[in-house]
């Protein structure tokens, strides 16, 4: 498993109200995409955090998480929702479960 973690600066203009939309925006466009496992989003409870906005996304393998990245619906989402209310982005990529035969869980 690949697990995809994003943290977001915010625009100055974006309120308590527009971080709720973005919040709920993400979960309900990116579950639409068929390689997307999972998907979280959330609020910095640190109200004077660099980093107030924070995605993950699950998928099976890299190859996956390509096709994620190219996906149509994942387009649109950074165009509506990520550009027009972000200033920076910082994202990592975790292998979650290297192999099927895991001794400890």
């Amino acid at each position: 498993m690949i697990h995809h973690v994003v943290f977001f600066k915010l625009k100055p203009e974006v309120d308590e109200l527009k971080l709720e939309e973005m919040m709920r925006s993400t979960r309900s466009m990116l579950l639409k995409i068929p390689e997307v496992l999972s998907v979280r989003s959330g609020k910095n409870i640190d109200t004077k955090g660099e980093w107030p906005f924070f995605l993950t996304v699950e998928v099976e393998s890299l190859e996956k998480l390509r096709m994620y990245v190219d996906d149509p619906v994942h387009l649109k989402y950074v165009e509506t929702v990520i550009k027009p209310n972000t200033t920076a982005r910082f994202a990592m990529d975790f292998e979650t479960d290297p192999s099927k035969d895991l001794k400890y869980s």
